[in-house]
């Protein structure tokens, strides 16, 4: 597909009023944030049916509009800052100097609507190259853009894709950024409603000192190979059948079970018994939690950064599979009721004294990404809303990216997985009783 992609130009989208030197902002980075630096940029995106404006005025209005959004949600026309200590350390902090958001706009004239709503299976998929981040990783922010647009015009319709750095926003973050954006789009104006100051996360680690001092992660980094031998597959659940998997839940459980906990412990479960793993390996369900709330004092709920933390819940696979699915969405819920303000300083003190900076994660995780609570169908550009949301690279066996399904409480899953497991999970009756996959 790549070859049917043609770049039409590239640009660095500014925000509209850029600040001067004087007044530039630093943000240091937490130990949540320096954790992250090896991963790759995560990627997100929007598919519209073909609007009925001509392109070029689409373009000029996304970029007009963009450069609106980032006054107001400056850290992502920033760029990270590495300093070199007299330790043989480096240190990171986010300088908010309004360099600007690399913007692409590519054509891909024979690629259809159909072909993105139905995956085509394997990784690298039919629209990959939708997505503008693909290999830059989190330290690559010293050079490249904290936020990287890609909007890709396709037969019948348009493709809005976006990377993100995610040492400078989680996922809560940036969708709250892409709401604004949509709306500042539709209006077509500079709306004052946006012009409303920004809540910054700030230092909330107070017993440990910054900026941290940590071994170079680029002269440090492992070279790592990640498989390609995967498969991309949507799992659709409808409303009916979300609330079927909780009730099962709830009826096996002593204490009540959401339905993103049932749902996430039914595929949990139905991937790992088709992995061919043995009854004494341990498996981990990773799953990213929202700190605002969470920390004492607590956070704005619409402070912007990256607040979130990875909560694992980690059992033997005999225990997953002996137990039933309310016993395993128990472990979730355990798992999440243990996410505290304690916990997390904790978790920063410690990772201080014994600096890791992973690479990548465990191929034997269920690695949930995204949420359902975000409202990825609010964003109206001007020419109506999204038909569906996707992810893109990089890829990563057991990856299962979380979206609200375009009908009223349904819930949809972009799922990377072995292709032996995914013909296992085409084949078992059970899991499609409750799942469609597409």
């Amino acid at each position: 597909m790549e070859e049917e992609l043609v770049v039409i130009s590239k640009s660095i989208v500014t925000p509209r009023n850029v600040k001067k030197p004087t007044s530039v902002k630093k943000i240091h980075l937490t130990p949540w944030d320096l954790s992250r630096l090896r991963f790759g940029y995560l990627q997100r995106g929007l598919l519209f049916p073909k609007p009925d404006p001509k392109t070029d005025i689409i373009i000029s209005q996304l970029q007009a509009s963009l450069s609106v959004a980032l006054d107001r949600f400056y850290p992502l026309a920033g760029r990270l800052v590495k300093l070199a200590n007299d330790d043989d350390t480096v240190s990171f902090f986010i300088s908010c100097d309004g360099s600007g958001v690399e913007f692409v706009h590519a054509m891909a004239k024979n690629i259809e609507l159909s072909d993105v709503l139905q995956l085509s299976g394997s990784v690298p998929g039919v629209f990959a190259s939708f997505f503008p981040a693909t290999g830059i990783k989190n330290y690559h922010g010293v050079s490249r853009s904290l936020l990287m647009v890609q909007v890709t015009e396709m037969k019948d319709g348009v493709f809005i894709g976006f990377g993100y750095n995610s040492t400078v926003a989680d996922a809560t973050s940036i969708w709250k950024f892409i709401n604004a954006w949509s709306e500042i789009c539709s209006k077509d104006s500079g709306s004052e409603t946006f012009q409303r100051r920004l809540h910054l996360k700030g230092w909330f680690f107070d017993r440990i000192d910054y900026p941290i001092h940590i071994p170079d992660p680029v002269t440090k980094a492992t070279s790592y190979v990640t498989s390609t031998n995967l498969q991309e597959k949507m799992f659709h659940i409808t409303k009916e059948n979300v609330l079927k998997l909780e009730a099962k839940a709830n009826d096996e459980a002593d204490q009540k079970i959401s339905s993103i906990q049932a749902v996430l412990a039914y595929i949990w479960r139905s991937m790992i018994k088709h992995s061919g793993m043995s009854q004494e390996e341990e498996t981990h369900c990773r799953l990213p939690i929202n700190m605002r709330q969470r920390l004492n004092p607590p956070l704005e709920e619409v402070c912007f950064g990256n607040v979130s933390q990875t909560g694992i819940a980690t059992v033997t696979v005999g225990e997953l599979l002996e137990h039933g699915l309310g016993w395993a969405a128990m472990q979730i819920k355990n798992m999440e009721l243990s996410q505290t303000d304690e916990k997390a300083k904790e978790f920063a003190e410690n990772w201080v004294k014994n600096i890791k900076i992973p690479v990548s994660v465990g191929s034997k995780d269920l690695v949930v990404t995204n949420s359902h609570r975000f409202d990825v169908y609010c964003n109206d550009f001007g020419w109506g809303k999204p038909i569906a949301a996707r992810a893109g690279p990089p890829y990563l066996n057991g990856r299962l990216v979380v979206f609200k399904g375009i009908e009223q409480e349904s819930l949809d899953f972009q799922a990377c997985l072995l292709p032996q497991v995914v013909e296992k999970l085409l084949k078992d009756v059970e899991f499609n009783e409750y799942v469609c996959i597409v």
